[in-house]
C-alpha cells in the first residue's frame, strides 16, 4: 500500500506543469500556445524572461527529485525507486491537471537522477554542461546526456531495475524531441543563445 501510494503520489506531484502554474501567476501567454507550444523553461523564457523561466527550472527539477528522494529514505527496493522515478517523469510529461499537455522532461528526469544518487545526477548534469558549452544547441546536449544516462546509473549503483529505468527514460525523452532530432539533420536546430530557435527546453 505504501508503495502505491508513493508512486501515484509522484505522479501527481509530477502533474503540477510549473511552466504553466509560473505563467498564469506571473500574467504570462500560456506556454502550450504561444512560442513553440511547449510548456517547459526555454518556452517560459521566451515568454517571460530569465527569472520566469528560472522559476519554472527550479519547479520541474524539484518534483523530480523529491519524490525519489523521499521514497529512497523510506529505504524502498530499487524496483519501486524506479517506479517512482517514472511516475514523476511521466506526470511531467502527460499532466493530469492540464489535459495531459506537458513538456519534454529534462529537468524532471535530472531531478529523479539527483533523488536517485547525487553522483548520477552530477554526472549527468556536467554532461549536459560541457555538450552545451561546447555545441551551443540545448537540445544536443539534453539528448548526448540523457543517451550516456544508463551508463552513468550503471556505473553509480548498479541495479538493474534503475538501469532499465533510466533506458526507458531516455527513449521516451527521444521521442519527445523528435521535432529537435529532425531540426538537428536539417540544420535548422536554434543555438542556446538563439531566443527565437526551435524549443529544446525541459
Amino acid at each position: 500500500m505504501l508503495n502505491a501510494s508513493l508512486i501515484i503520489a509522484a505522479y501527481l506531484l509530477g502533474s503540477l506543469s510549473s511552466a504553466i502554474i509560473v505563467c498564469r501567476l506571473m500574467g504570462l501567454p500560456d506556454p502550450r500556445t504561444q512560442g513553440s507550444n511547449n510548456p517547459g523553461a526555454t518556452n517560459v523564457l521566451r515568454l517571460g524572461g530569465k527569472k520566469a523561466a528560472a522559476i519554472t527550472l527550479l519547479g520541474d527539477t524539484l518534483k523530480g527529485f523529491i519524490p525519489v528522494l523521499a521514497a529512497k529514505l523510506i529505504g524502498v527496493s530499487p524496483l519501486v525507486l524506479a517506479l517512482v522515478a517514472l511516475a514523476a517523469f511521466l506526470g511531467h510529461l502527460y499532466p493530469l491537471f492540464f489535459r495531459f499537455q506537458g513538456g519534454k522532461g529534462v529537468a524532471t528526469a535530472l531531478g529523479t537522477q539527483f533523488g536517485i544518487h547525487w553522483q548520477i545526477g552530477g554526472l549527468v548534469a556536467l554532461i549536459w554542461l560541457l555538450m552545451a558549452k561546447g555545441l551551443n544547441i540545448s537540445s544536443l546536449a539534453a539528448l548526448v546526456s540523457m543517451a550516456l544516462a544508463p551508463l552513468v546509473v550503471w556505473y553509480i549503483w548498479l541495479a538493474p531495475e534503475l538501469i532499465l529505468m533510466q533506458v526507458v527514460m531516455s527513449l521516451i525523452l527521444f521521442w519527445r524531441h523528435r521535432s529537435n532530432i529532425r531540426n538537428l539533420l536539417s540544420g535548422a536546430e536554434g543555438k542556446i543563445s538563439d531566443e527565437q530557435g526551435p524549443d529544446a527546453g525541459p
